[in-house]
């Protein structure tokens, strides 16, 4: 063996990780795991878990690397008015690769840290723009192959049936190996012609869907049950994805029950994105403003995959963000007052787990013969690493150590 990580407590099929359960070590070779078991005799170099969480390295499935870091390039707020499609597509054009490619390394890298080891990251395609963003984060995606591994989506953030440029710029990157195919029908004067539109080039592709879909106050002119229904008639089940769902907040619990049932049965997963859906929805109330974040825990309750991720950086869509997978699963259970033991863990696996079945990862997790992606969380639990946003101590990426953190010393007086 290459690499043994010892003493490591792992989360059980139920998702806990009882204190009475033993500790295990991991055994590492050619960058996959060949044996997990308590005291693997060998004499390979070795890294000491000492009894913390040991799991699959955090996964991320929707964030905007090409339009991280502008907040200070980019227009002020008018009042409560964001306006972050606008404000953003001023200065679009002056995007280089160079440009793009120096924040998304920032942002990538600041994700790094955190634990993540698998991506997905939109991209917008339009005239203003062209292909440059693509060429930058194909670029980045090869050079940080040591460390994580990165899925393109590419989508038209400013519109595509009122929009040629982006319709060709979508085939082109398509052409060029882009596996997954998005939209943002909100920003389409024809929204159903967008949705239609993004089904039948990710036919005429084979590649997978991931939708920017149903942001707003209230749940009126949905564009989820067009999306359920093109699923259920191409039998693209497991292949389609939604964020945001801001709307679903909204709606009267019998309603999203129902909703929830018939993403569950056509196979639709919904990827919720606090931090961006808190700081855009209600700005047109000035008290009792809602809060715009669907109920992940409710979904998943019916059978939907859901997963938690980021989405922007310092940005106008949200003007923070450090990388923390951990900590918008802490948000998420915050805003949705999901604190029971039961409802952390699934947040957990809504970073984990659920993130890696939502982008078809066929070989995740810690098992023997998958590829040694691993983190060392400073908790002992799942529970325990979401309620404390714990630290990430080590990341292993095909059994190579990418990351080290130490913890913190509190030197204390003599």
């Amino acid at each position: 063996m290459d690499l043994i990580v010892r003493q490591a407590r792992l989360v059980h099929p139920s998702g806990d990780s009882s204190p009475d359960a033993p500790l295990l070590d991991i055994g590492i070779e050619s960058g996959r795991i060949v044996a997990i078991g308590p005291q693997l005799a060998g004499d390979a170099p070795a890294y000491d878990a000492a009894g913390r969480l040991v799991c699959a390295g955090l996964v991320e499935t929707h964030i905007h690397l090409d339009k991280s870091r502008i907040i200070d390039r980019c227009a002020p707020e008018d009042e409560r008015d964001p306006a972050p499609v606008p404000r953003i597509a001023a200065i679009k054009p002056s995007f280089t690769v160079e440009d793009v490619y120096a924040r998304a390394r920032a942002t990538l890298e600041a994700c790094l840290v955190n634990g993540c080891t698998h991506m997905r990251t939109h991209v917008e395609l339009d005239a203003g723009v062209e292909m440059r963003s693509f060429e930058a984060l194909e670029a980045l995606r090869r050079d940080h192959a040591w460390a994580i591994d990165i899925e393109l989506c590419v989508f038209p953030q400013e519109g595509l049936t009122n929009n040629p440029a982006s319709d060709r710029l979508l085939v082109e990157a398509l052409r060029r190996g882009a596996p997954v195919i998005g939209a943002a029908p909100n920003f389409d004067p024809d929204k159903a012609g967008q949705v239609r539109r993004i089904f039948a080039l990710a036919r005429e592709y084979d590649v997978d869907i991931d939708m920017h879909l149903d942001s707003g106050g209230a749940p009126v002119d949905m564009d989820i049950d067009l999306v359920c229904e093109l699923t259920a008639q191409y039998g693209l089940g497991g292949r389609v994805a939604v964020g945001h769902g801001c709307k679903y907040a909204s709606m009267p619990r019998p309603d999203l029950l129902r909703l929830a049932g018939r993403l569950a049965d056509v196979g639709v997963a919904v990827t919720v994105l606090p931090a961006t859906d808190l700081y855009m929805q209600g700005r047109g109330r000035t008290h009792d403003v809602p809060r715009g974040v669907a109920d992940a825990h409710l979904l998943v309750a019916q059978g939907v995959n859901c997963s938690i991720s980021t989405n922007n950086v310092l940005n106008p869509f949200t003007p923070f963000g450090d990388g923390s997978l951990l900590r918008m699963a802490n948000l998420q259970a915050n805003v949705c007052q999901a604190g029971r033991p039961d409802q952390l863990r699934a947040a957990f696996e809504m970073i984990t787990t659920r993130s890696a079945r939502l982008m078809n990862l066929q070989d995740y997790g810690i098992a023997v013969g998958n590829p040694a992606d691993l983190v060392v969380l400073d908790a002992t639990t799942p529970q325990q690493a979401v309620a404390e946003i714990a630290a990430p101590l080590a990341v292993f990426k095909r059994g190579r150590r990418t990351v080290t953190r130490e913890r913190p010393v509190l030197h204390r007086p003599a």
